[in-house]
C-alpha cells in the first residue's frame, strides 16, 4: 500500500487513534481483589509462631551446663561426626 501525501497519512493516523479509543472505553472496569487460602493462612500462623520463639532453649542450655560442671556430660566422637555429616547433608539438600 502506497500513501501519498501528508494528508493521506494524517487521516490513516486519525482513524487509526479513533479505533483505539473506542477499543480501550469497551473494557469492563472490574475491582481487584484478593483471596488467601487456607493453607497460606496456617502458614502465615506457624511464621509468626517460629519467629516468637526463642533462639536458644534455655533449659537445655542450663542442663547441659550443669552436666559439664559435674563431669557427666560425655559425648563420643562418633556422635559428633554423625551430627556433623547430618549437618552437612541438610544444608546440601
Amino acid at each position: 500500500m502506497r500513501i501519498n501525501g501528508i494528508k493521506n497519512v494524517n487521516n490513516a493516523y486519525k482513524v487509526n487513534q479513533t479505533d483505539r479509543i473506542s477499543k480501550v472505553s469497551k473494557v469492563k472496569k472490574e475491582k481487584d481483589s484478593l483471596a488467601i487460602s487456607d493453607i497460606a493462612k496456617e502458614l502465615q500462623i506457624a511464621k509468626k509462631a517460629v519467629k516468637n520463639a526463642p533462639d536458644i532453649r534455655q533449659d537445655k542450655v542450663n542442663d547441659i551446663k550443669k552436666r559439664i560442671q559435674s563431669g557427666s556430660y560425655n559425648v563420643s566422637a562418633r556422635e559428633v561426626a554423625d551430627k556433623i555429616v547430618d549437618s552437612y547433608f541438610d544444608k546440601r539438600g
